[in-house]
C-alpha cells in the first residue's frame, strides 16, 4: 500500500498558519465527518485512524433494496397448524374426547408444521419418507405440511406407489390371522375391534391400496403419542389422533401415495 500523501503546511481559507503537527481546517472537518459516520454505524472502538477513514475507497452497495428477492419463499403462517398448544389441545370428534397431547415431550421436528415442499411431487401427493420417520402432504405453491409419524420395524414395512381407496373414521380394526397367532390375546378382537379410544387405528384411517388391490397397510391415528418417531408398528404409518385429524381433512379419495 502507498504511503498516504503528506500534509501541507500552508495556510487554510482563513489565512491562518498550519504547523506539521496540526491538521488544515479542512482535513479536520473531513476528519470530523467521517467520525460521525463510523459513529452512526455502531462502531464502538475508542480508537481511530482519522487519515484511513479520510482516505479509503467507497464501499457502499448502491443495489435497491425493492429489487432484493428472498432467498427461497416464505412459509406460511397458519395459527392452527404452527401453534402446539392450539393443535394437540384436547378436543371431542365422533362423541369421543380426546386427551390433550403432553406436545413439549415430542421432538419439536415431530410436531406438525408448514415446510417447503422438498419432494417435488404433485400437490395432494401423500409422502412417507421412512428414514426421516416423517409424512408431508404436498400443498401447492411449493409448500407441504409435515407430520412426525411411527413406522413399521423391520421386516414389516412397505414401500412404493399406490393411492388412498377412502378412509374412515372412528375405524374398526381387525387384527390380520397371522397377528393372531404372535399374538393370541387379539383373538377376542378376530371380529373386529370397535372405534374408540383404545382402538390401535386411533381417530382415522386411510387405506392404502396399489392397482386396485389392498395393500394391508393404512395411514392412521394411535393414543400412543409417544410412539411417534419410532419404528415399533406392524407396517402402517401411524400418526397423533389430532394430526390424522386434520390429514384426513385434508385428503380425498384417490389421493396419490409414495412411501419410500
Amino acid at each position: 500500500m502507498g504511503e498516504l500523501p503528506e500534509i501541507s503546511t500552508r495556510s487554510d481559507d482563513d489565512g491562518a498558519t498550519a504547523s506539521g503537527n496540526r491538521l488544515s481546517r479542512r482535513s479536520l472537518l473531513a476528519g470530523f465527518g467521517a467520525m460521525t459516520l463510523a459513529g452512526a454505524t455502531g462502531c464502538t472502538s475508542n480508537s481511530m485512524d482519522v487519515s484511513a477513514l479520510q482516505f479509503a475507497p467507497p464501499n457502499l452497495d448502491m443495489t435497491p433494496t425493492g429489487s432484493i428477492r428472498p432467498a427461497r419463499p416464505s412459509i406460511s403462517v397458519d395459527k392452527n397448524i404452527t401453534s402446539p398448544d392450539v393443535m394437540y389441545a384436547s378436543l371431542t370428534d365422533g362423541g369421543f374426547t380426546i386427551p390433550a397431547v403432553p406436545y413439549l415431550k415430542i421432538k419439536p421436528e415431530f410436531r406438525r408444521q408448514i415446510v417447503l415442499d422438498p419432494t417435488g411431487e404433485a400437490p395432494g401427493t401423500i409422502v412417507v419418507r421412512l428414514k426421516e420417520r416423517m409424512l408431508y402432504l404436498v400443498e401447492p405453491g411449493g409448500e407441504a405440511i409435515r407430520y412426525g409419524v411411527g413406522i413399521g420395524r423391520d421386516g414389516f414395512r412397505w414401500s412404493g406407489r399406490a393411492q388412498i381407496q377412502y378412509g374412515r373414521e372412528w375405524p374398526t380394526w381387525t387384527p390380520p390371522a397371522e397377528m393372531i397367532a404372535r399374538k393370541p390375546e387379539l383373538v377376542k378382537w378376530q371380529g373386529g375391534q370397535p372405534g374408540g379410544l383404545d382402538n390401535p387405528l386411533g381417530a382415522r384411517a386411510l387405506y392404502i391400496y396399489k392397482d386396485g388391490q389392498d395393500t394391508g397397510y393404512r395411514i392412521h391415528g394411535s393414543p400412543e403419542w409417544w410412539s411417534i418417531g419410532k419404528a415399533m408398528s406392524s407396517g402402517c404409518v401411524r400418526l397423533i389422533n389430532q394430526d390424522i385429524i386434520d390429514l384426513y381433512s385434508r385428503v380425498t379419495k384417490r389421493n396419490p401415495v409414495v412411501v419410500v
